[in-house]
């Protein structure tokens, strides 16, 4: 990477990203593998995109990104908020399009607890009268 430019924070469930923004040609590595090795799946490397589509500028920046925790989708959900928290660092311009997108608003939803008593955290034990 040349120049670090801006960083941004992600997380969704219960992973967490770190971005570092630079300017580029669209590389973009996650944990030091290239990001659509590392997803596996077309979907969830369209989702990481999705906010540089957005804003017309996929091959503009290169992208390092450290992302732990949870599994493949919370880690590409985080990462997309991530990405788009680093471009709004890099240019103000870029919140009404990465706003009407929804890629600034954080997913909130978390597993439910299981609660004692249950066998999980919404099923119970079958009932019988008798």
């Amino acid at each position: 990477m040349a120049s670090l430019l801006k960083n941004g924070t992600g997380r969704r469930k219960s992973s967490v990203a770190r971005v570092y923004l630079a300017s580029g040609k669209g590389k973009i590595t996650i944990n030091g593998r290239d990001f659509r090795k590392y997803l596996c799946r077309a979907t969830l490397a369209n989702v990481v995109l999705e906010p540089l589509e957005a804003i017309d500028k996929v091959k503009a920046y290169d992208f390092n990104i450290n992302v732990h925790g949870g599994g493949l989708t919370g880690q590409a959900g985080a990462i997309r908020l991530g990405i788009a928290r680093a471009l709004l660092e890099e240019n103000v311009d870029y919140r009404s399009l990465l706003k009407a997108g929804g890629f600034l608003k954080r997913d909130s939803r978390k597993v439910e607890r299981k609660k004692y008593g249950q066998p999980g955290a919404r099923k119970r034990f079958q009932f019988s009268k008798r």
